[in-house]
């Protein structure tokens, strides 16, 4: 018997979210349970038949066909580049922070349920149910549709490619030059950390002479840094240019 047995949207809250789906993604959900899911964050998980559901195993598919849509666009987009190339460009486009940008700059906070009080783990709910809107489209329609998806509806549409593949990603290094020319203390300390242990998340904030500065999240901790970093470094080398 399937877990998600196919629905039609039948309460407003569905049809809201089923016409939200086409406003957005350009199609109409087959299963709309699979998106209430996808949407539904583990502090309020529902339960369906014996099963309490939530976007977590939704969003650890949904990272892996994300990656793998991006990685095969990437790849022949530009055939003459080196792995290495296409490794960072994959990676900040998938990075936390992106996912978060992403999700808030497409309304998914008006149809994230999760409980009021959610401390560090706010920071991550966008990003995580990005991902889980790709495991259910991927549920709903298959790979060859959702990176489909992926490509005409989200990296052609709202990611700003020439600007990431412009961007210099070495920032903890750009940020490790500029304390040193000042003898300033550097830190990157990791302050938190959330999952299971294959779907970490890590919260790494940089601190300046003890003092705190910005913070980000991301699957790996080298990511992390490398996020705060950038946030750190166009802040601090801002305030220097007033």
């Amino acid at each position: 018997m399937a877990l998600f047995p196919l629905s039609r949207p039948k309460a407003p809250k569905d049809k809201e979210l089923y016409d939200y789906i086409h406003g957005i993604f350009g199609f109409y959900p087959k299963n709309i349970v699979l998106y209430r899911v996808a949407f539904t964050h583990k502090s309020m998980s529902e339960s369906i038949g014996h099963y309490h559901v939530s976007n977590e195993r939704m969003e650890y598919l949904g990272d892996a066909v994300l990656s793998l849509a991006v990685a095969d666009y990437l790849f022949h987009t530009y055939p003459t580049q080196a792995e290495g190339f296409l490794t960072e460009k994959r990676s900040r486009i998938v990075s936390r922070v992106s996912l978060n940008k992403l999700s808030q700059k497409l309304g998914f906070e008006s149809y994230i349920r999760h409980a009021p009080d959610m401390s560090n783990n706010a920071r991550s709910v966008g990003g995580n149910a990005f991902e889980a809107l790709i495991g259910a489209i991927y549920l709903d329609r298959g790979f060859e549709f959702a990176k489909r998806v992926i490509i005409e509806r989200i990296l052609k549409v709202h990611v700003d490619m020439d600007e990431m593949l412009n961007t210099d990603i070495n920032f903890k290094s750009k940020l490790l030059e500029w304390s040193q020319k000042r003898k300033k203390k550097l830190e990157f300390r990791l302050v938190d950390e959330s999952g299971e242990a294959h779907r970490k998340l890590y919260h790494v904030q940089i601190f300046i002479d003890e003092k705190p500065y910005d913070d980000a999240s991301d699957r790996s901790i080298r990511g992390a840094e490398q996020l705060a970093a950038e946030k750190t470094y166009h802040a601090l080398t801002e305030k220097e240019n007033e």
